[in-house]
């Protein structure tokens, strides 16, 4: 399923909605932040080479090569959410006949378990790293597709509270106190953070657009 960048946007839709267990709600939610993302990138398209946005155009080309630089991460991601969501099922599979068996299986689980934790992690922080250049476009971007910088803010923050539940499902299961304590306070700031952040960006956008 990892190459699912290369099917049609139709086959996308239909095996997310078949009940083939991937892609699931993590690489969903970074296929969604990745279109909103491309917002940001089309809004920086759109301002280089601009005689009007002259002054930002070093700004806005750093933007926009983030902005692809972006997508190219989310797309690693979501085929590392899904052999995350793979390697879980094998573990799930292993034997428990004996106590040995049981053992070898529960630890098994417990790297599996953090992997699938860590992987939609590092989306919202990829996530998070979008709106944080979108934020910065909202103020500078080309006017006349400003509303696409705002599109983006509001998309990608979505993705990211979206993707934060695919470790959310995981972490009653972990066992490592110390990991699911911190994984708990970073999802806390990512999502305080994301929402200032596209707060911010909309604001600007509106503010521009009138």
């Amino acid at each position: 399923m990892s190459e699912i960048y290369d099917f049609p946007f139709r086959k996308v839709v239909a095996v997310s909605a078949s009940d083939a267990p991937t892609p699931g709600g993590g690489s969903v939610s970074a296929l969604v932040g990745t279109l909103g993302v491309a917002m940001t990138a089309m809004v920086g398209n759109l301002t280089v080479g601009k005689p009007k946005f002259k002054d930002v155009e070093p700004e806005v080309k750093e933007i926009t090569g983030a902005a692809y630089f972006i997508i190219n991460k989310l797309e690693k991601l979501v085929a590392a959410d899904i052999a995350a969501f793979g390697k879980f099922m094998d573990v799930f599979r292993m034997p428990k006949n004996t106590d040995e068996e049981k053992a070898k299986r529960e630890e098994m689980m417990q790297k599996a378990l953090k992997t699938a934790t860590d992987t939609p992690m590092e989306i919202a922080r990829t996530l998070l790293e979008a709106l944080e250049i979108t934020d910065r476009l909202a103020k500078i971007g080309n006017k006349m597709a400003i509303s696409d910088a705002g599109v983006a803010a509001y998309v990608c923050e979505a993705a990211l509270n979206a993707v934060l539940l695919s470790a959310d499902i995981n972490i009653p299961m972990v066992k490592d106190e110390e990991y699911v304590k911190n994984i708990l306070a970073e999802k806390e700031q990512l999502v305080k953070k994301a929402a200032e952040l596209k707060e911010k960006a909309v604001a600007e956008v509106r503010e521009r657009m009138k």
